[in-house]
């Protein structure tokens, strides 16, 4: 009689010193855990902000895109804030501030939420400085390119303030400092972004361009930043807004004569 596979099963079991169990409960192999997926998009180069998991243009950038369009359309912009979802918050919990603040200059909020500088490049050569004359730009950019190297996130603000006075060959720009993100002093982005706008501030020529660094503003004593202000340590609540107002109204109201 010819010996049963099963047999012979258990008989190399035992000559190895291993039970059927011992297969059983065996480990699967590990799968390698995956790598994040390569910064494809340089930062100083023009790109739409795409879905990660369709890769389509994303619907909401899009429809903010053209409302800026036709906000451009609809009547004069005496001053413009440009930058991502902590500009796009003056329509949020700043929306009072805004309107106690701004009003007088006939502002336009062009901040989209999640922007890049890539995406704000694309916008405005797909039109969004095109037949408007802003006295004054606000611009604050850079915070969402943290996983970029500081060359290329200075490069991406580099190319933006270039294009803006291509564009607005007449309009002064007013370069925010990209504000502080992340709870505690000494959390890793403090020192990346401090990097930025050290190089930043070397475009202030005195005329065109004025930076300014207001970030401490938002700091306790500690260099934290208090929850009653950044509730996510990175976006402003309505407090935060006031804070940002009063730091910029001087200097605004100088570019604005």
């Amino acid at each position: 009689m010819q010996p049963r596979p099963f047999l012979l099963l258990l008989a190399a079991a035992a000559v190895l010193g291993l039970t059927l169990s011992t297969y059983a409960q065996a480990p699967a192999a590990k799968t390698p855990a995956k790598k994040a997926a390569p910064i494809t998009e340089p930062a100083d180069k023009p790109a739409p902000k795409k879905d990660p998991a369709t890769g389509q243009v994303q619907a909401r950038f899009l429809q903010a895109h053209e409302s800026f369009l036709a906000r451009g359309k609809a009547g004069p912009i005496g001053v413009l804030f440009l930058g991502d979802s902590i500009t796009a918050g003056w329509a949020g919990g700043g929306k009072e501030v805004w309107a106690k603040n701004f009003t007088q200059y006939q502002p336009a909020n062009f901040g989209i939420g999640g922007d890049r500088t890539q995406h704000v490049l694309w916008r405005i050569a797909e039109g969004e400085l095109d037949g408007i004359k802003p006295k004054v730009v606000v611009l604050m950019i850079g915070t969402n390119n943290n996983a970029y190297p500081v060359e290329d996130i200075i490069k991406g603000d580099k190319e933006i303030v270039k294009q803006i006075h291509a564009k607005l060959p007449d309009a002064k720009l007013l370069l925010l400092a990209i504000f502080p993100r992340g709870a505690e002093a000494n959390h890793p982005l403090r020192a990346k972004l401090a990097e930025v706008n050290k190089a930043l501030a070397k475009l202030d020529d005195g005329q065109k361009t004025i930076y300014l660094d207001i970030g401490d503003k938002f700091l306790d004593a500690q260099s934290n930043l208090p929850k009653d202000i950044m509730p996510d340590a990175l976006h402003p609540n309505a407090k935060g807004y006031e804070i940002w107002a009063a730091a910029i109204q001087e200097p605004l109201a100088k570019l604005m004569k």
